[in-house]
């Protein structure tokens, strides 16, 4: 699968990348009740920092993060489970817990996703560290040009202060003698 398909199954609740409990049964090509049984049967290797269960706000706020488009369009579609309200909610897995999971689902599959799933983990974190990057060295453009700017205002201001000065000069009536 691509690095991207994975990454459009990233998503952030609380500040924190996750992804959820059916997208990552359907990477790992299984249903959604046997990774949610293998994670019950090891919940000791789950701690609440790996998974947790959305709220139901939390939920509102990632189906909100869920584009639904046309199949003609170059977004990922994607179908919203219909019975995840209540107690049926779903889990969210931090990169943490998405790298348990491989030791849970002992599958060939599992292991190979767990991979691919990680490296987009990480190709995001590095994208945000480059515009993180970006940001700062804007910043600092506009605190070394602000102030190159900043003075070549302030010599636009004696110009124009000296020409009025010329002017009210040239305006005065002169005294002396006329040639």
């Amino acid at each position: 699968m691509h690095l991207l398909a994975i990454q459009n199954k990233i998503y952030e609740v609380n500040s924190v990348k996750v992804m959820l409990d059916f997208d990552l049964a359907e990477l790992y090509e299984v249903e959604t009740r046997v990774l949610n049984q293998a994670i019950k049967r090891n919940m000791d290797s789950f701690p609440e920092d790996f998974m947790f269960r959305l709220t139901k706000e939390e939920w509102e706020e990632v189906a909100s993060q869920i584009v639904m488009t046309s199949p003609s369009s170059q977004i990922v579609m994607m179908d919203l489970p219909k019975n995840r309200t209540g107690k049926y909610l779903p889990y969210a897995f931090t990169e943490h817990g998405v790298t348990m999971l491989a030791s849970v689902l002992r599958s060939p599959k599992a292991r190979k996703m767990n991979v691919a799933i990680v490296r987009a983990f990480i190709a995001l974190r590095r994208t945000l560290l480059n515009i993180e990057d970006l940001k700062n060295h804007i910043q600092e453009l506009e605190t070394k040009f602000d102030s190159q700017f900043e003075d070549i205002f302030e010599a636009i201001q004696f110009l124009m202060t000296e020409n009025k000065e010329i002017e009210t000069r040239n305006e005065r009536v002169k005294i002396g003698y006329k040639k």
